[in-house]
C-alpha cells in the first residue's frame, strides 16, 4: 500500500509519514499505535525491540526506512537531524574512521547518553535501525534504565544535578550553537530523567570536570547494563527520558560494515516533558 510513495516523497511531504503510520496501524487492527504508546510511555517498561517479518536484507533499506518512519509517526514527529538534513540518518561504521564523533567509531564502546542533548527541540523518543551488517563481530546495543542505575540517588540528588550546563557539538552534527540544560530534571510526576552525553557536554570549572567524570564512571561501571543484539531489519525504540543507550565495540576486520538509521522525536501523546527546563 506503500509503494507508490518513495522515501523521497516522506522526505518533501511530511504528511504523508503519519499517512503511513495509518496504513501500517490499519493494517494491524488499529492495535499497534495504542501497544506502542503502552509501552513507551510505562516507566516499568518504555522500550521495544522490533521486527518485521521479511525485511531483513540490505536490498530492502527503502522498505526499513518507511516501516520505521511509520512506527515513530504513530507515536509522535521525527524531529530534523541537522547531520543529515532530514527527519532521518543513516550512517555507515567501517573498520576505519577519522570523525569527530565516536558515533562511527568501532573499536571503543560508545559511552551509555541520551540523544538530543545539544539541540533545542524535546527528545521523546529514539529509534534505531540496523539496515546492513557485514564481516561484523559484537556491536551490540547498550541499555541502562534510570530506575536500574545502583548510583542513580547520590547524583541525582547533589547540588550539580540541576545546574545548567553548556552543551555544544562538533562540526559533523550541522549545529552551531550551544545549548543550556541541566543534566537531571524530572518528569511530570517528579520522577529522575536525564540528558547527558559525556562527549558533548563542556564543564566549566573543576567542580563540574570532576563531577561529570564520576558520573560517566558510575554510568559505565553499572552492573544492569542490557547488551541487546539487535539483527538486520529490526529496530530498537526506547524512551528517551529514563532509559540510556550506547554501543558495545567491535572486532576488528578490515571488510567491517554496519549501517544504521536513527529518528528521534517527540510524543504527541504526552506531557511528560522536562518539568523545570524546557
Amino acid at each position: 500500500q506503500v509503494a507508490q510513495w518513495p522515501v523521497q516523497a516522506l522526505e518533501y511531504k511530511s504528511f504523508l509519514r503519519f499517512k503511513v503510520g495509518r496504513i501500517l496501524d490499519d493494517l494491524c487492527g488499529n492495535r499497534l499505535q495504542p501497544l506502542l504508546l503502552n509501552t513507551l510511555l510505562n516507566r516499568e517498561e518504555g522500550a521495544l525491540l522490533i521486527n518485521a517479518e521479511g525485511i531483513d536484507d540490505a536490498a530492502q533499506a527503502e522498505d526499513m526506512v518507511k516501516l520505521a518512519t511509520a512506527v515513530a509517526h504513530l507515536i509522535g514527529r521525527s524531529n530534523f537531524d541537522a547531520m543529515s538534513g532530514q527527519y532521518y540518518a543513516r550512517f555507515v561504521v567501517k573498520n576505519i574512521d577519522n570523525s569527530d564523533s565516536y558515533l562511527r567509531q568501532p573499536h571503543r564502546v560508545m559511552e551509555l547518553h541520551n540523544d538530543g542533548t545539544y539541540v533545542e527541540e524535546i527528545t521523546d523518543y529514539v529509534l534505531m535501525m540496523k539496515i546492513d551488517e557485514q564481516n561484523m563481530t559484537g556491536g551490540n546495543s547498550l541499555l541502562l534504565h534510570l530506575d536500574d542505575w545502583e548510583h542513580l540517588e547520590p547524583f541525582f540528588t547533589h547540588p550539580l544535578a540541576r545546574r545548567s550546563m553548556r552543551f555544544s557539538a562538533p562540526p559533523s552534527k550541522n549545529v552551531n550553537r550551544d545549548v543550556y540544560h541541566p543534566v537531571f530534571d524530572v518528569d511530570q510526576q517528579g520522577r529522575p530523567v536525564m540528558r547527558y552525553i559525556d562527549q558533548f557536554v563542556q564543564p566549566k570549572d573543576f567542580e563540574e570536570g570532576v563531577w561529570l567524570s564520576e558520573l560517566s564512571d558510575a554510568l559505565e561501571t553499572s552492573q544492569n547494563i542490557l547488551s541487546i543484539p539487535v539483527p538486520v531489519g529490526k529496530f530498537l525504540l526506547i524512551n528517551n527520558l529514563f532509559w540510556l543507550h550506547g554501543r558495545d565495540r567491535f572486532t576488528p576486520h578490515p571488510e567491517l560494515r554496519r549501517e544504521l538509521m536513527r529518528q528521534r522525536g517527540y510524543f504527541a501523546y504526552s506531557t511528560s516533558h522536562y518539568q523545570t527546563h524546557q
